[in-house]
Parts: C-alpha cells; structure tokens; sequence
C-alpha cells in the first residue's frame, strides 16, 4: 500500500489531502479510477456543510491507487448504490432537523 495507512475516520488529515483536487465526477479525474481503486481514503467528517433541506454533507478524500493522483467529491455525489435506498429514493444519509 505505498506507505500508507487507511484510517478513514481519523480526526487529522493525512498530508496527501492538503492537495487534493475536487472531482466533478466521482472517480479520480486524472485516470477515471474508481473509489474502488484508492490506496487511501479519508472522510473529512469534522466540518460538514449543510444542505438547504438540513441534510449534512461531508468530503470524502481519495489517493488513486493508479495514478497517485489526491482528490475529492461530496459524500452527497456519490453514485447510488443499488438496494440501499430509503423509500423515497434518496441514499440514506444522517438527518440533522
């Protein structure tokens, strides 16, 4: 894993976040590479930002395992995953009121 560790939740950003660049799509965009690729993730949990109907979105980081390449996409952005819908369509998320 190139001298990596994979604490997705840890408090501290790891270095290589500090140059991520945001994905418009959710995969690396440098290589297209899948999240499923990553040789690290970091979810920046610590400062979310919410949405006009109070729902909470977070940054996910990613290091590309193929490229190398640093980046990031809004938890919200992810494509949804079959069989894991909530009933009105929507991936579940936490709900703040």
């Amino acid at each position: 894993m190139l001298g990596f560790t994979m604490d997705a939740f840890s408090p501290v950003p790891p270095a290589w976040a500090e140059s991520a660049t945001h994905a418009l799509q959710f995969c690396c965009p440098r290589c297209g590479a899948s999240t499923a690729q990553a040789q690290a993730v970091w979810i920046n949990r610590r400062t979310p930002v919410y949405t006009p109907n109070h729902r909470r979105k977070w940054q996910e980081f990613y290091h590309c395992g193929e490229c190398q390449t640093p980046w990031w996409a809004w938890n919200s952005d992810r494509p949804p995953t079959p069989g894991l819908s909530d009933e009105h369509g929507e991936a579940d998320e936490d709900e703040d009121v």
